[in-house]
């Protein structure tokens, strides 16, 4: 058996399931990247077959090779460039007319292609049918057919794979243009067989510069010879024009279309008594002109209190497991440096993100849900009245709801929006969108001083306001920056259809994957460095002498304990005592909530406990119950001391100074300077907001055994509030997108200016917007 290794491109238009059937292939053994030079997302996956190794290409999902957007470039530059074994065309066979459109270009370039007729029961089940044999032979190249949501259909596409490539046979594609523009393409192919270094299908390369096709054009003039080729073209487009009265690539686009019409119609005879689809009755409620908006808001809201209460409970879990694990390193780590960094910096920090990890997988799990569904078409089309009213159109929605995962993918999606005034809007308004980044900001925050029945609504509103800033600035952006007529709202709408199982999973693994990457990676370094800055300088001048209070305050308990206790029992210890001090020790645990048995306790069963201790041991009662009282006294005046030179600490480190710094920047907004540093800090990935504050928290604790969580410790902070807990979720959504976005907005600008203009205006936004917020919810307070 041959152990060749094959590359397989995968080449589909959108939503024909192409992604579905990558992930039936390839299962989990498949990454995600980027293509070399550009910023779009490259999926490779590998499968065994039959003693070959397959590499599996997800080219980007294209309605056609023409190369208007970046998608199509990519997609046919893989193609060529790369010389894939074999193209797997996968086709929507409900939408078969249209999906054929790209299969006849795929063959044009010269390569082997199989198709596969995806979703042939919803095909079947309007009445759609496809003789397959017939279109095989029409087109020269293999059929199967598949229901990619069910896995039907893999192995013989995998065997069609396997047999297509061993026979290593290809049949040439030559679809005929007519006399005139065939003839024009005879002579520009012999003039292309003089040039050297031509890496295209000289046919194929010929129709390209007929069509005038910007990026050819452009690879043939650094030829050798290639300017003479362009004179000869222009000639040849210009006689065209004439014999046509139209631009030469409409007639050819023209042609295509045409002989797909013809293929069409011979392989599915038309059924005339179709009737409504299911996926008609459901658009007649989901795109309700009246009920579409509310129903769409609805399932947002639904979707975001789904995240919060049904994450609460593996949020819970992980945060108990990264608690007992800095407990145990806190006991086995000698005390210095190291055990700090490791429990404060690491664990208080980078533990602190983990724990968020169930809530994002819930977002993207829903986001996902309503991707493979088709109703995020559906909601495109919703708000393309809203979306319209700012001057864009609903297209531009499929970008900003992908911002809800992350900003770099919602910038990138823009290249679709083939008008670039459009594309710039959108780039520029899409990090407004609340990413699954500020996700654990919003979750720690909401838990901390909401009520568990008012999380997810307030979650909920930071969504909106998202949303709503983003319409609002898009409107200002199109009108002053980008001025110009909007486009018409032009977008397919697939057959609602049940997502796989493995596709959910498979997308929701990928994701926990990079944010546990981006969890061990950047933020782990910003942890370490935002510890050291909370940590250092050590030798802190203090403006009092903490030890002597602390020696006041043992004095002072000695004294108490001597005087009242000591003295009437006529001791010199209280462990002189044996009975004292197990009245004491039951005393405590009663009054900490616990019986014998480490049961808890309400609080009237502790005063029952109490009285019954008190009526058993009436004579020593007293005495415990005082020296209980002393105790608790010191403990509560040596914490005191312990946190206020903690604190003075803190502020006098590199963060402190740091943070004092800015506060008067932040301090209209309700903000100080520990949730400053955060800010600063969270510029490099909003996650590290949380990892920050936990560092900065875990700092002030002194004693680990009972230090609290870092939702505790914010609610028992007399800084925050509520109202500023809420305050600081709205400057995180707005406020500078993160390093990530900023580089990638570069990329697809090939510019500074406009990652500059999107950090100073966001930020500026976030200022102004808050400051409203905070000094409206203290006037209403």
């Amino acid at each position: 058996m041959s152990t060749k290794n094959l590359t397989v491109a995968l080449a589909g238009n959108p939503n024909s399931g192409k992604t579905t059937i990558f992930n039936n292939i390839t299962g989990a053994r498949q990454h995600v990247g980027n293509y070399p030079g550009v910023t779009v997302e490259r999926r490779e996956g590998f499968r065994r077959y039959q003693g070959k190794e397959l590499l599996l290409v997800d080219l980007p999902g294209t309605y056609s090779l023409t190369a208007h957007s970046l998608d199509e470039l990519v997609a046919r530059n893989v193609i060529v460039n790369e010389k894939p074994d074999i193209i797997v065309n996968i086709l929507d066979a409900s939408n078969l007319e249209r999906n054929l459109y790209l299969a006849v270009q795929l063959l044009e370039l010269e390569r082997p292609v199989v198709l596969a007729l995806n979703m042939t029961d919803v095909a079947e089940a309007r009445g759609l049918k496809i003789n397959d044999e017939l279109l095989s032979h029409k087109l020269g190249i293999s059929v199967v057919r598949m229901v990619g949501n069910r896995n039907r259909g893999t192995d013989d596409l995998l065997q069609m794979v396997s047999d297509a490539t061993a026979a290593n046979e290809h049949q040439p594609f030559n679809l005929d243009y007519g006399q005139e523009i065939e003839t024009k393409i005879k002579l520009v192919t012999e003039a292309l067989e003089a040039l050297t270094g031509v890496k295209y299908p000289l046919r194929w390369l010929a129709i390209k510069l007929l069509e005038n096709d910007q990026d050819v054009s452009s690879a043939i003039k650094l030829v050798v010879g290639g300017s003479k080729i362009l004179s000869l073209v222009e000639q040849a487009r210009g006689e065209l024009k004439v014999i046509f009265n139209d631009e030469p690539e409409l007639v050819i686009a023209e042609s295509r279309y045409r002989f797909v019409g013809e293929v069409y119609r011979q392989v599915a005879p038309a059924n005339n008594d179709l009737g409504k689809t299911t996926s008609d009755k459901i658009d007649n409620v989901l795109t309700h002109r009246v009920l579409g908006l509310p129903i769409f808001f609805g399932i947002m809201w639904l979707l975001f209190n789904i995240v919060f209460t049904v994450g609460a409970y593996p949020q819970e879990w992980l945060e108990q497991g990264i608690t007992w694990g800095g407990a145990f390193l806190g006991q086995n780590l000698a005390d210095g440096a190291l055990k700090s960094l490791v429990v404060d910096g690491i664990i208080g920090g980078v533990g602190s993100v983990i724990s968020f990890l169930p809530n994002i997988l819930l977002l993207f799990l829903g986001i996902a849900l309503l991707e493979d569904t088709g109703y995020m078409a559906r909601a495109a089309f919703v708000v393309d009245r809203v979306m319209r009213a700012v001057g864009l159109h609903g297209k531009s929605f499929i970008p900003l709801l992908l911002g809800f995962g992350c900003s770099v993918p919602a910038i990138m999606g823009t290249r679709t929006l083939e008008n670039p005034r459009d594309r710039m809007v959108t780039i520029l308004v899409a990090p407004l969108m609340s990413c699954s980044a500020r996700l654990p900001v919003y979750t720690l925050l909401t838990a901390a001083f909401f009520s568990p029945q008012l999380a997810g609504t307030v979650l909920f509103s930071v969504y909106v306001v998202g949303i709503v800033l983003a319409i609002f600035m898009a409107l200002i952006f199109r009108k002053f920056l980008f001025p110009g007529a909007a486009e018409a709202f032009v977008m397919e709408m697939p057959p609602y259809h049940l997502p796989t199982i493995r596709s959910i999973f498979t997308h929701m693994w990928e994701r926990s994957i990079l944010y546990l990457k981006k969890a061990g990676t950047l933020i782990l370094v910003a942890s370490i460095l935002v510890w050291f800055a909370t940590n250092y300088p050590t030798n802190v001048e203090y403006s009092k002498d903490y030890d002597q209070e602390k020696t006041q305050v043992e004095e002072s308990f000695s004294a108490q304990v001597t005087q009242n206790i000591l003295i009437p029992l006529q001791i010199e210890n209280p462990e002189d005592n044996e009975a004292l001090g197990a009245l004491v020790s039951e005393i405590a645990a009663i009054n900490d909530g616990k019986d014998k048995d480490e049961q808890a306790l309400s609080a009237a069963a502790i005063a029952d406990k109490l009285d019954e201790l008190q009526q058993a041991q009436s004579i020593l009662y007293p005495y415990a119950m005082q020296y209980y009282e002393f105790e608790q006294e010191k403990q509560s005046e040596t914490e005191k001391i312990d946190k206020e030179q903690a604190g003075e600490k803190l502020a006098k480190s590199y963060a402190g100074q740091f943070g004092k710094t800015i506060e008067p920047v932040i301090r209209p907004l309700g903000f100080d300077w520990k949730i400053g540093v955060g800010l600063v800090s969270a510029m490099a990935a909003k996650e590290v907001l949380v990892s920050t504050l936990g560092t900065i928290y875990d700092v002030g604790e002194v004693d680990e055994e009972d230090s609290t969580s870092l939702q505790e410790a914010l609610a028992a902070d007399p800084a925050f509030s509520p109202l500023v807990a809420y305050c600081l979720m709205i400057f995180t959504l707005i406020y500078s997108p993160c390093l990530a976005a900023l580089a990638v907005l570069r990329r697809e600008t090939n510019s500074w200016k406009w990652p500059a203009f999107s950090f100073c205006y966001s930020t500026a936004l976030a200022w102004i917007i808050t400051l409203a917020v905070y000094q409206v919810g203290m006037m209403l307070s």
